[in-house]
């Protein structure tokens, strides 16, 4: 796929991984929306994009959106839906671990919702992440949702062909979802990937290309691509 000139919606596309993706689209000439709750916070945004407001888990709204943006080549998620639960599964709130899949019910929503107005070559990309097939301790809510996302991208290619559909996993990255700054934040990654293949974060630009390739590749589709930094080797 050339993306010049192909309609782009990027839902979380306003911080983090959704807005280096929307960056890197517009950058090769895509037309961009950008879909946030708050899409105030996206502040100055490049030519090509525009924002606007929705709710993944509002499927009156979404439905909505669609009709109001179709038709559409692109669809990008790395919406999380809402807050993930952290922690051993025996001593985990149950009610937390049910809303950590409020990340898999916005994806849900975006593909059951958005695919039927996607051109005939059109793709959509979810962002998993490496806890789905290597769960380190305290993740066992993020590998549930992030392998149920993976599986759904698998059982759903074949249904929606011609049209593609593929996940893009990411590992450590350096993103404003981490709350802690400074000497802090710069320590607790070299934490986390002391361990790794390659020992650092990731960017979210890097992760973007990840989700660059799988648009513009024509021949991927219902696969997991990696950018891990060695996560699941290490």
């Amino acid at each position: 796929m050339d993306v010049s000139g192909k309609k782009a919606i990027v839902f979380g596309g306003t911080s983090g991984i959704g807005l280096a993706a929307a960056q890197q689209l517009a950058a090769k000439g895509a037309l961009v929306t950008v879909i946030s709750r708050n899409p105030d916070r996206a502040g100055n945004l490049p030519k090509g994009v525009t924002a606007a407001k929705c709710d993944v888990r509002d499927r009156a709204a979404m439905s909505a959106l669609f009709e109001s943006l179709a038709p559409f080549d692109i669809l990008v998620s790395s919406a999380t839906g809402g807050d993930r639960a952290l922690g051993p599964f025996l001593a985990m709130d149950l009610d937390g671990y049910q809303a950590s899949f409020d990340k898999l019910w916005g994806y849900a929503n975006v593909v059951r919702l958005g695919a039927k107005h996607l051109t005939d070559k059109g793709t959509i990309v979810l962002v998993s992440g490496s806890p789905a097939r290597k769960c380190k301790p305290g993740q066992v809510a993020l590998s549930s949702v992030g392998a149920a996302v993976e599986a759904l991208v698998r059982a759903v290619a074949p249904e929606i062909a011609p049209r593609r559909i593929n996940v893009v996993s990411p590992g450590s990255i350096d993103t404003p979802m981490m709350a802690v700054q400074g000497e802090q934040r710069r320590a607790l990654y070299e934490k986390i990937t002391a361990g790794h293949v390659i020992p650092r974060a990731g960017t979210a630009d890097e992760v973007a290309k990840g989700i660059l390739f799988v648009i513009e590749n024509d021949f991927v589709t219902g696969t997991t691509v990696d950018v891990d930094g060695g996560w699941l080797v290490s």
